[in-house]
């Protein structure tokens, strides 16, 4: 079914991409971002998401020219999907990251929320699990990595993103309505598989992303199965892709690279050590560009 959506940061690494399959399945979207996205049928709307005057305006706003043409004022907003965001840390200096990303994220899920919006996804991050912009070298609690974790990230953006979680808890209680928070992955492009083989010729590199990542074009339907589901309340998905970025299998992977860790779960096989079981089950998530399709 097509909606009217409203998405933040649609410029941006993820977003590009998430635009374009939201657009591809029929629904309508107004981009929100300080740069315009190139992209046909698609109007970018330039506001600082830090003043809550310019979200309230950007959620209630005609998409473009041919809204006026009804009569009847800009229509409603079906879902907000809100990917703005200082997008790691080391952009800008730490207090202005957090800031950033705290402020803006209360802003667009208080606009959502009093304008009588029903579902808005979020941007959370695999930061929250602590090791990613980790002092040195942190080991994982746990394997599998799910949604459960007691998350403790030390620096200003993965913090920014547990806080932005509590916000959204907060106004799904107070408002009783859908606010799902994705904890994304490291984010590759189609043009990135080339990074791959490095990848695999360094396993320590990549402990930081938990051996994880999510195709962006895979993240794009996970965000549409939002979009899809309702009545979740508040909830977190781990948004990654099935398999590890490793040749052997995960078990036997991990027993080498991540010996302190314990594995408290079932990984079968090539299981991703950062799950998304609760993507597959509760959405149902279906993986389609695995990273082996496209490195040899």
């Amino acid at each position: 079914m097509s909606k009217r959506i409203v998405f933040t940061g649609g410029t941006g690494k993820a977003g590009r991409h998430v635009v374009p399959y939201l657009l591809e399945r029929g629904h309508e979207v107004l981009n929100v971002d300080l740069v315009p996205l190139d992209h046909p049928g698609v109007n970018t709307l330039r506001a600082d998401l830090t003043d809550s005057g310019s979200v309230f305006n950007a959620l209630s706003m005609h998409f473009g020219f041919e809204g006026f043409e009804t009569g009847d004022g800009p229509a409603p907003v079906d879902a907000v999907v809100h990917f703005a965001a200082v997008p790691r840390v080391l952009l800008r200096p730490d207090h202005e990251t957090f800031a950033a990303n705290t402020v803006s994220t209360y802003n667009v899920i208080e606009a959502a929320a009093k304008l009588g919006i029903k579902k808005i996804v979020i941007a959370s991050s695999e930061t929250v699990y602590g090791v990613c912009f980790a002092e040195g070298d942190k080991d994982y609690k746990a394997f599998p990595l799910e949604e459960d974790y007691d998350v403790d990230p030390m620096d200003s953006y993965g913090l920014s993103k547990v806080v932005n979680e509590k916000t959204a808890r907060a106004f799904a209680m107070r408002f009783g309505i859908d606010i799902y928070a994705l904890r994304i992955g490291n984010v590759i492009e189609p043009h990135e598989y080339s990074m791959f083989p490095g990848f695999l010729a360094n396993p320590p590199s990549r402990k930081r992303n938990a051996w994880s990542y999510i195709d962006a074009r895979d993240l794009g339907q996970i965000v549409d199965l939002c979009i899809a589901k309702d009545g979740l309340g508040f909830s977190v998905f781990n948004a990654v892709n099935d398999t590890i970025t490793a040749r052997e299998p995960t078990a036997e992977f991990l027993a080498k690279w991540a010996p302190n860790t314990p594995i408290t779960g079932p990984l079968e096989g090539f299981t991703a050590p950062l799950s998304n079981r609760k993507a597959r089950e509760v959405l149902g998530f279906k993986e389609e560009h695995d990273w082996r399709r496209y490195v040899g």
